[in-house]
């Protein structure tokens, strides 16, 4: 079990933010192979996410959505709320905090904004920017109606903690693709939105 900041506190987060020692990751990290199946050059389509950090008891938790099972991408995955930058939105953070207002009800007003994390690329052409942001405790989640089915929130040491980590596989394109998983309960939390907790636990963790 990690022990370092094992339970970090809101300072210990933005410190760690602001020191942004990690370097950016892609779904390639385990799968270089994967990457030469891709084309050349491909154009990546901005992206941004907010992990929402909420306390509860004395502790952090992170707020996750499980996407609808009615969607034609990634239906009923477990994700961060966000998404496409639209060419209306200022930058990648206002955008982060457009799509949580709409996805679940989250007001920009009311996220304190502690940094950001370094960008991942997508195997399906994201360019994703994820932020972190502290949110009030007595937040009320109203899930968007046909995109997300469920708002739920998991322990951020939960998150942090490498013994919950693991990496699996499956065939994708004749080839295998593996991928980091955080298994929470009835949730399966795994791809771009695992190996970005796994990027923001490199960061508290780091000395």
């Amino acid at each position: 079990m990690d022990t370092p900041l094992s339970h970090p506190s809101v300072d210990n987060i933005r410190q760690a933010l602001a020191r942004g020692i990690a370097g950016p990751s892609s779904d390639y990290d385990l799968n270089a192979e994967v990457k030469n199946l891709l084309p050349p050059g491909r154009k990546l389509r901005q992206a941004a996410v907010l992990c929402p950090l909420v306390e509860r008891s004395g502790t952090l938790n992170v707020v996750l959505t499980r996407r609808s099972s009615q969607l034609k991408h990634h239906p009923g995955q477990v994700a961060f709320p966000g998404g496409k930058v639209d060419p209306g939105d200022a930058d990648a953070e206002a955008a982060a905090l457009r799509e949580a207002r709409e996805e679940i009800g989250l007001e920009p007003g009311s996220v304190e904004l502690l940094g950001a994390l370094p960008v991942h690329e997508t195997v399906t052409g994201f360019m994703v920017h994820p932020f972190v942001g502290r949110i009030p405790a007595d937040f009320a989640p109203v899930p968007e109606a046909g995109e997300v089915e469920e708002v739920f929130e998991v322990p951020l040491a939960f998150l942090l903690d490498s013994a919950n980590r693991t990496v699996q596989s499956r065939d994708w394109r004749g080839q295998e693709r593996r991928y980091y998983t955080i298994p929470y309960g009835p949730y399966y939390i795994w791809g771009a939105t695992a190996r970005i907790l796994r990027t923001f636990a490199d960061l508290i963790h780091a000395r």
